[in-house]
């Protein structure tokens, strides 16, 4: 009995090691439009909770302190942003994006609406910056594309109407 124990015990073990091993090479397996479209899923579905694990450390770190958010303090904030703001996600399309060493640039169209900036719901054309971070990607910045140049670089076959 005490071997069957012994193998058992090393089998389990060996499965552990398995699936944490594949746990942590599914994250690094992410594309940085993979990692965008769960971040941005995970926000028009108001979870929060989920899109800390897909942010850059830059976008946690408070801007007076310097230090990293903890997750509850972030997660809370993030709540009350969007309830302030009235923000609904309606839709987003993710385009191919470029990837440069440690940076991926991805754009995006956002269909959303909020009572301060976008009160009619009009598609916003976005950029995205994703760094690498402990070997996976993380959302780092968004910007609005608005200029004809950025336009047509980044959504050549969207009909762009700023």
């Amino acid at each position: 009995m005490p071997v069957l124990v012994g193998r058992f015990a090393r089998v389990l073990a060996v499965a552990l090691a398995v699936l944490a091993g594949s746990a942590a090479l599914a994250a690094e397996a992410l594309t940085p439009e993979k990692t965008l479209e769960r971040y941005l899923t995970a926000i028009q579905d108001q979870d929060f909770d989920e899109a800390y694990d897909l942010v850059s450390k830059g976008m946690k770190t408070d801007r007076k302190t310097g230090a990293v958010k903890t997750r509850e303090v972030w997660v809370k904030e993030s709540q009350f942003i969007m309830q302030l703001s009235e923000a609904k996600i309606f839709d987003f399309k993710i385009f191919p994006g470029k990837v440069e060493g440690e940076v991926a640039q991805v754009p995006n169209i956002l269909s959303s609406q909020d009572k301060f900036l976008n009160q009619l719901g009009v598609e916003e054309y976005e950029l995205y910056t994703l760094v690498r971070e402990d070997g996976a990607w993380k959302v780092d910045q968004q910007e609005m594309v608005i200029d004809k140049a950025g336009l047509t670089r980044w959504f050549p076959k969207a009909e762009a109407k700023p």
